[in-house]
């Protein structure tokens, strides 16, 4: 099985706490450069693969609150920093 469909099947959770990881592991800049290279095609896997998991959820949220005849659907919208 190659890494790639492993993370695939993460939640999206664990996805973020080995994100995390990745970029720890980047920031302390102790590591070869083959290394590193390899932990950055890593963490925008991960990255990526946190995104589309995010946009899932939004489409779902959209859905959930259009079949509720009592609500009005919205675009989910997380808040910005400082707003």
């Amino acid at each position: 099985m190659m890494e790639s469909d492993k993370l695939e099947d993460l939640p999206f959770e664990e996805a973020m706490e080995k994100l995390e990881e990745v970029v720890d592991q980047l920031e302390n800049g102790d590591i070869p450069l083959e290394e590193s290279i390899r932990l950055f095609e890593r963490g925008m896997r991960l990255s990526r693969l946190c995104g589309q998991k995010l946009e899932r959820l939004e489409s779902q949220v959209e859905k959930l609150v259009q079949e509720n005849g009592e609500w009005v659907k919205k675009p989910f919208a997380p808040e910005e920093d400082g707003e």
